[in-house]
């Protein structure tokens, strides 16, 4: 019963992209998927194919009370969706406060969905330290945190290495042992930011869990409302997803019976291939 949860120290790396196309690649592998956006942009949606137009969801109604089930939706990508819901700053910072004071509200739902030892949570958390991520992380079982492969993004790397960007006290501690790094978007025709991604790569070591290619047919595929494996199933971006899906599941506790999982055919850095 895995719990995965994507974080960034910034916004603008494509995490949401990114937890679109992980969730769908690890339903095409044959695991029940369960994603949950804790991002008050409510963005997960649209990656995985909700209408623009449908304002509900479970965060941003919490006030209320709501049953979590009857705010779980099934995506045409596959994965069923906990959507945030509409809201505004003032409404997202109400929530934050509320789920600080309750965590259960969010902890009880996910306890929920992993009572299924087949299924796999992925949860889209807020750029920087959250409540989400501070009652969230503690039970995952792994934590994604998603860089750009440039000059700023190295600069980060302390705040990864330390868990600094996971909040303050032990949390950083904690989660330590289960953090890795995705580098995202990474331009293979640019020679920073190959460079970039081969220093971070060096740096990390095993604790890189991946990196994703920049290719137009990311974008294509949010304007499609699609993940791209969905979208553009032989592009390089999603081959390497599908290949972090795997790495995933390798790192993840396995259910028995063992799902199919489709093998990792090229190497971590999509710039090598041929």
């Amino acid at each position: 019963m895995p719990l995965l949860c994507l974080a960034s120290p910034k916004g603008g790396v494509g995490k949401t992209s990114l937890a679109s196309g992980l969730a769908h690649a690890l339903h095409r592998m044959g695991r029940p998927v369960f994603a949950i956006d804790c991002d008050p942009q409510n963005a997960l949606r649209l990656h995985l194919g909700l209408p623009i137009t449908d304002p509900e969801g479970y965060l941003a109604r919490l006030h209320m009370r709501p049953d979590w089930r009857a705010c779980l939706r099934r995506t045409p990508a596959g994965p069923d969706l906990l959507p945030y819901g509409e809201t505004d700053m003032r409404g997202a910072l109400a929530t934050s406060s509320l789920i600080e004071r309750e965590p259960e509200l969010l902890a009880g739902p996910v306890r929920a969905m992993l009572a299924d030892p087949a299924a796999i949570v992925v949860v889209d958390t807020p750029p920087g330290a959250s409540a989400a991520l501070q009652i969230l992380a503690p039970q995952a079982s792994l934590v994604l945190a998603v860089l750009l492969a440039d000059a700023a993004s190295t600069a980060l790397l302390p705040e990864i290495e330390t868990g600094r960007f996971l909040g303050r006290g032990t949390l950083g501690t904690l989660v330590g042992p289960k953090l890795r790094v995705v580098l995202n978007q990474v331009d293979r025709h640019s020679r920073l930011s190959v460079s970039a991604a081969e220093g971070v790569a060096a740096h990390l070591g095993a604790r890189l869990a991946g990196a994703i290619s920049r290719e137009e047919a990311v974008a294509e595929a949010l304007a499609c409302q699609r993940p791209v494996g969905a979208h553009a199933p032989y592009s390089t971006a999603a081959r390497d997803i599908e290949d972090l899906a795997a790495t995933v599941l390798r790192e993840m506790p396995t259910p028995a019976p063992t799902p199919v999982v489709a093998p990792v055919t090229s190497s971590l850095f999509p710039w090598s291939r041929p």
